[in-house]
C-alpha cells in the first residue's frame, strides 16, 4: 500500500452523540464541519448518532448518509440522547461498507464501541474533546465519578491516532493530564448570520427597551456549569450603577425555571436559532459570561462577531480571542470580585466606548471562517491517512 492509495473520495464515518436541532456547542461545530465537508465534494460521509425521536428515519443522499441507533437521556441533561453500545452492529456494518477513517466526537458509550469496532477492523480512528468534565464536577457533586470520567476519557482519546482540540491552552492541559498526539482544530463563526446590522429596534421595543436603555444579554444552556448565579449577581451591581438596565436570557435549561423565579424582573425568551437568536445577540449592549466550563465558548465568538463587548473569564476562546480592555474584557479565571468590577465599569462607559469595543470584537471575529477550519480539518485527514498509508507500506 503507498501513499498514492489515498482514495480520492474518502468515505469518513463520523460518531455523534449530537446533532441539529439540538442546541448546543458540540452539535453546532460538528454540523458546520460535516456540511463544509460535504461542499468540498471528495468525502462520503456516513453520521451515526441516536436517533432523536421514535419516528425518525436516517437521511440518505448523495454523498451523506446516516445511521441512526438507540440512546437514553442523561439525568442532569435531558436535551441530548447517550447512544448505546453498538460494537457488533457498526463491526458488520463497516465490514460491508468499510470506512477509510473514523471520527469520534463524542465519548460516550456509543464512541466508545465506535472506536473499538473500528480498530477491531483495522480503521484509523481520530477523535475530538468537547467537554470540560474536571469543571462540571464541581457543579453536580460527582467529584469521584468525574475522575473516573477523566480516566476514561484520556484511555479512549489515547487509542485514536489524534485528538483535536480547539485551543492551544487546552492542548497543553490534556498533555499535563496524559493524553498523547494531540493537534489543534479551531472553532470558526458564520459572520453574516451574527452580525451588528441585525440589531432590531422592533425587538428591543416588543422586549420594552427603550433605544437609550442599558440591555445586558446573556446566550446560554441554563445549567450549574454555566455559573448563571454570578451572572445574575453582577447584573444587579450593574443596576445599583445604572437603575434602569435590564437584562435579557437567551437559552433553556435546567436551571431556567428556578432563575425565572428567583428573577422575574429579568426577560427569559427561551431558545432561539437561526436570524432570531442572530438579532438578540446583536439587539443587546453588553454581553456577560461567567462560565466557567468551556472547552472553547461558540457563544463568545457569536457576541463579538454581532459587535457585543464581551465580559467573560481569560481562558478558552476568551484567552485567544480577547485581548482585555480593547476588544472585550476577560479577568482572571475563576475570580468572581474581579468579574463584578469589570462588569460594573463596563456598565459605566459611555454608549460610545461600549461600541468601540464592540467595533473591535466584530473585526476579530470576522477573521474566522469556518472554511478555514474545514479545510484545516480536510488537511489533518489526508495527513493522518498519509501516515497510516505509509506506515502499511513501510516494510518491517
Amino acid at each position: 500500500m503507498s501513499e498514492a492509495n489515498i482514495p480520492t473520495c474518502i468515505h469518513l464515518a463520523v460518531i455523534t452523540e449530537t446533532w441539529p436541532p439540538e442546541v448546543n456547542g458540540v452539535a453546532h461545530t460538528i454540523h458546520h464541519l460535516v456540511q463544509g465537508l460535504r461542499k468540498l465534494n471528495r468525502y462520503q460521509l456516513e453520521l451515526v448518532r441516536p436517533r432523536q425521536f421514535a419516528a425518525e428515519q436516517a437521511q440518505v443522499q448523495e454523498g451523506f448518509t446516516e445511521y441512526l441507533t438507540k440512546g437514553v437521556t442523561l439525568p442532569f441533561y435531558k436535551e441530548v440522547n447517550i447512544g448505546l453500545p453498538q460494537y457488533w452492529a457498526l463491526k458488520k456494518r463497516w465490514t460491508q461498507h468499510r470506512p477509510d477513517i473514523v471520527q469520534i466526537v463524542t465519548e460516550g458509550p456509543l464512541g466508545y464501541s465506535a472506536m473499538r469496532a473500528a480498530k477491531s477492523l483495522g480503521i484509523p480512528v481520530f477523535s475530538d474533546f468537547h467537554t470540560n468534565f474536571d469543571q462540571y464536577s464541581r457543579h453536580y457533586h460527582l467529584k469521584y465519578a468525574f475522575r473516573f470520567a477523566g480516566a476514561y476519557l484520556r484511555h479512549l482519546h489515547n487509542q485514536t491516532l489524534c485528538t483535536l482540540v480547539p485551543t492551544h491552552e487546552l492542548l497543553h492541559q490534556l498533555f499535563e493530564a496524559g493524553y498523547r498526539s494531540l493537534g489543534i482544530l479551531e472553532r470558526g463563526i458564520d459572520a453574516e448570520l451574527f452580525h451588528p446590522a441585525k440589531r432590531s429596534h422592533a425587538l428591543r421595543t416588543s422586549l420594552g427597551i427603550s433605544d437609550e436603555q442599558l440591555l445586558v444579554v446573556l446566550v446560554s444552556r441554563m445549567a450549574q456549569e454555566k455559573n448563571l448565579d454570578l451572572a445574575f449577581s453582577s447584573f444587579r451591581q450593574i443596576q445599583q450603577v445604572v437603575p434602569n438596565a435590564r437584562f435579557l436570557l437567551v437559552g433553556d435549561g435546567p436551571e431556567r425555571e428556578r432563575l425565572e423565579a428567583e428573577h422575574p424582573d429579568c426577560l427569559f425568551v427561551g431558545m432561539q436559532v437561526g436570524q432570531a437568536l442572530a438579532e438578540h445577540y446583536a439587539s443587546g449592549d453588553l454581553f456577560l459570561y461567567p462560565s466557567t466550563s468551556e472547552t472553547f465558548g461558540n457563544v463568545i465568538i457569536e457576541a463579538m462577531a454581532s459587535g457585543l463587548p464581551v465580559l467573560t473569564y481569560d481562558y478558552a476562546a476568551a484567552h485567544k480571542y480577547i485581548q482585555s480592555g480593547h476588544n472585550g474584557v476577560a479577568v482572571p479565571f475563576d475570580d468572581e470580585v474581579a468579574f463584578h468590577k469589570a462588569a460594573i465599569a463596563l456598565a459605566q462607559d459611555t454608549p460610545q466606548a461600549r461600541q468601540l469595543m464592540g467595533s473591535l470584537a466584530r473585526e476579530t471575529a470576522q477573521e474566522l471562517s469556518w472554511e478555514s477550519v474545514v479545510n484545516r480539518l480536510d488537511n489533518i485527514i489526508n495527513d493522518l491517512l498519509t501516515e497510516v498509508y505509509h506506515e502499511a507500506s513501510t516494510p518491517t
